[in-house]
């Protein structure tokens, strides 16, 4: 029986990797399937592909979640053709990595505004709906580095850390109408960022890493619908990690 029939899922930065992975596996268990990216025609593309392979509802909504008229569009447009929002996965997120000695103000305050200010947003343009319905669920993605930190990474590691901060402050504001917040911190997950990197700095890496392999989006994805669904009622202001053990 497919988990999540009748239910409507909004997925930000879907048009790719973590995001798009975790919008193919709520599309294969029945849900309908809002997808946003800064990227239109290749977010179109990407909910192209999903429901031709699920058979599942999709949108695919052009939108930069740095701007709150754009959140609100995208919370309107999913209640105007799925009636309403049950699901919410910020995901959407950006790196400008650099050493602080040379990183600029400008990147550092860019990741800022689409990784923190961005789930924030989101979940504020969501949450009206989901407040007026007594019940839902907002399930960050944050990041291992946010919670140990990492060289070269001020500003994604203090956003992803912030992101954690702001997911138990919504849990606590939410929980009286039901809603539930909480966050998954992946670790190193195979994309096309890490299938870049040399074969040496791999294996640094995965020396690192007790499970002696890097995630997956498939990981990540089962790990966030858990907390999506009705196994995970009891639970609300958690961070559950997705690292293979690097950070315990």
């Amino acid at each position: 029986m497919k988990l999540f029939v009748g239910k409507t899922v909004l997925v930000t930065g879907a048009q790719r990797g973590i995001g798009y992975d975790i919008a193919g596996a709520f599309a294969f268990q029945g849900a309908s399937v809002v997808m946003t990216d800064v990227n239109g025609d290749g977010v179109q593309q990407a909910a192209a592909s999903i429901e031709k392979e699920t058979s599942a509802k999709t949108l695919a909504l052009a939108a930069d979640v740095s701007k709150y008229a754009d959140c609100e569009r995208v919370i309107e447009e999913t209640l105007k053709t799925f009636k309403k929002l049950d699901i919410l996965v910020n995901n959407a997120g950006i790196t400008r990595d650099n050493l602080v000695l040379r990183m600029k103000e400008e990147d550092f305050q860019a990741v800022l505004d689409v990784n923190l200010k961005g789930a924030f947003l989101m979940a504020k343009a969501a949450s009206r709906s989901m407040l007026r319905e007594r019940g839902g669920r907002i399930i960050n993605i944050a990041s291992v580095v946010g919670q140990m930190g990492n060289a070269g990474q001020a500003g994604y590691s203090a956003s992803k850390a912030g992101l954690i901060g702001l997911t138990k402050s919504l849990a606590r504001e939410f929980a009286p109408r039901q809603v539930l917040v909480n966050a998954v911190a992946p670790g190193f997950i195979q994309t096309r960022m890490t299938d870049a990197l040399k074969d040496e700095t791999k294996a640094g890496l995965l020396e690192m890493i007790p499970l002696e392999r890097f995630g997956t989006g498939a990981d990540v994805a089962r790990a966030v619908m858990f907390l999506a669904g009705d196994d995970s009622a009891y639970i609300t202001g958690q961070v559950l990690a997705v690292n293979g053990g690097i950070y315990m």
